[in-house]
């Protein structure tokens, strides 16, 4: 079973999203790290990209697979995890502590539509 935090907002692409105000810091969740395996290699956009909610923003790499990233919101990316480029690794140690982007969301009301942590365990159950 995938360990899944409280407290964050999930998509159904694996995402989750942690809000302070209007800056959402996203990563992906423990199942979705658990289904890559060891991951080699992060693609992430630049600082001041546009990223748009259920649009493409990277991808993760691993031995087995390539998965590509999805945004759970619309906004400007204002930093990127710069660790994850050196050690993609630290998603496999705790996808929950390590994050891939930050963005100051144009409207975060579209947080509205993602899944609580009873939800996303709930469509995790009907996953696995």
């Amino acid at each position: 079973m995938s360990k899944i935090q409280e407290g964050l907002l999930y998509s159904g692409s694996h995402e989750w999203v942690k809000t302070d105000g209007d800056i959402a810091t996203i990563g992906i969740s423990d199942f979705a790290q658990k289904s890559m395996g060891n991951i080699v290699y992060v693609d992430m956009p630049e600082e001041d990209d546009e990223v748009f909610r259920d649009e493409e923003f990277g991808a993760v790499e691993s031995v087995k697979a390539a998965s590509d990233l999805y945004s759970p919101v619309s906004g400007t990316v204002v930093e990127r995890n710069a660790a994850l480029e050196d050690e993609p690794g630290l998603l496999n140690r705790d996808a929950y502590a390590n994050w891939i982007i930050k963005v100051r969301m144009s409207d975060p009301s579209e947080t509205e539509s993602l899944m609580d942590a009873a939800a996303y365990t709930e469509f995790l159950s009907k996953q696995e």
